[in-house]
């Protein structure tokens, strides 16, 4: 018995170490720090792509570029010399410029300046002729005033009259040679046609006016009592016709059978477009009602303001209830100075000759 223990013993024992074997551990298994680190390590070199192997830098050899030649410009040949010419001519100056304001029915003179830029002479076989548009009764053919040599200047005129009507008028010449061949292709003379008066109250200037009755000088202003005439003003009396205007001139001749009275004006210039316009009659009575009144009324013109005096009219009037217009066209006197006249004229008997003027004036209608 003594004998078997041991051999159980033994077997005990080696069944006891295989069961440990297999147990749980009460302490957790401890790695060794260094087999941890190499594996990581390890990881981290299989993830770092190769090493690239660079070429050593080859040096680049550099051949410098050789210019071309500098091109040598062709020579050119001389501008041929131009050819001189016969007839040329440069505008210098005007009057009378584009759009110059001329009064209808005004005569005017345009005048062009040429220089001579030729080589020939221009002769009076030379001329201006007219081409189209208005000739503003300008010439057709007009030759120059004398020989113009290269180099100089000449004045060439036309005179013109501006058309009656107010517009915009524009006529066109040319210039030619001895040949008849034009030269200088076209100039013109535009202007444009207005009417402004400033014109000419023969009411408000009666005072400055020189009266004259048959017997004599007289005074502006009366009395009416004057046995020579008078000649006043008579403003918002009653007129035959029943009105009451604000600008009357009366003028009385004489107190004498077929007696004269007379108004000399300071002088006047006419624009074209102008007329004389006035209503003439007489006052009325107290009552209103018309008077004997019969006279000639007048208007005449004269230079110098002495004879000869030149009629423009004249109106025989009797006192009827009603006013009569006057209107002349002064048109064939425009740009004349001149000294007008109004004048009444007893027709027989000078009683009760209270003749007016109403608002007599030159003007522009």
């Amino acid at each position: 018995m003594r004998k078997l223990f041991p051999i159980f013993a033994g077997i005990a024992l080696m069944i006891m170490g295989v069961v440990a074997c297999n147990l749980p551990s009460s302490n957790p298994s401890q790695q060794n720090p260094s087999t941890i680190m190499t594996a990581a390590a390890l990881t981290v070199q299989a993830q770092i792509p190769p090493t690239v192997a660079f070429a050593s830098p080859v040096a680049t050899t550099f051949t410098p570029v050789t210019p071309p030649p500098t091109a040598i410009p062709p020579t050119l040949p001389p501008p041929p010399t131009p050819t001189p010419i016969c007839d040329n001519a440069q505008f210098i100056s005007e009057n009378y410029p584009d759009n110059t304001n001329v009064a209808p029915g005004a005569n005017f003179t345009k005048t062009w300046t040429f220089k001579n830029i030729g080589v020939c002479s221009w002769t009076p076989s030379y001329a201006i002729v007219f081409s189209n548009g208005d000739s503003m009764s300008g010439p057709a053919v007009q030759a120059l005033p004398g020989n113009v040599n290269p180099g100089q200047t000449v004045d060439i005129s036309v005179a013109l009259t501006a058309p009656s009507a107010n517009g915009t008028y524009k006529g066109v010449w040319k210039l030619r040679n001895a040949a008849g061949v034009v030269f200088v292709n076209q100039f013109w003379a535009q202007i444009k046609v207005a009417a402004t008066s400033s014109g000419f109250d023969f009411h408000t200037r009666a005072a400055s006016a020189s009266w004259v009755g048959s017997a004599g000088a007289i005074t502006f202003g009366g009395p009416d009592t004057d046995p020579n005439g008078f000649a006043m003003y008579r403003n918002g009396q009653r007129l035959e016709d029943g009105s009451t205007p604000s600008k009357v001139l009366e003028m009385h001749p004489q107190w004498v059978d077929n007696g004269v009275m007379t108004g000399i004006y300071q002088p006047y210039t006419i624009t074209a477009g102008e007329h004389f316009l006035a209503k003439i009659g007489f006052l009325a009575k107290a009552d209103g009602s018309c008077g004997a009144g019969d006279a000639i009324f007048q208007l005449s013109y004269s230079a110098t303001g002495s004879p000869p005096w030149t009629g423009l009219g004249s109106w025989t009037k009797t006192c009827n209830g009603s006013l009569q217009n006057v209107d002349v066209n002064l048109s064939s006197l425009a740009g004349q100075n001149l000294r007008f006249a109004l004048a009444v004229l007893a027709n027989g008997s000078s009683g009760q000759d209270w003749a007016v003027w109403v608002s007599p004036r030159i003007e522009i209608p």
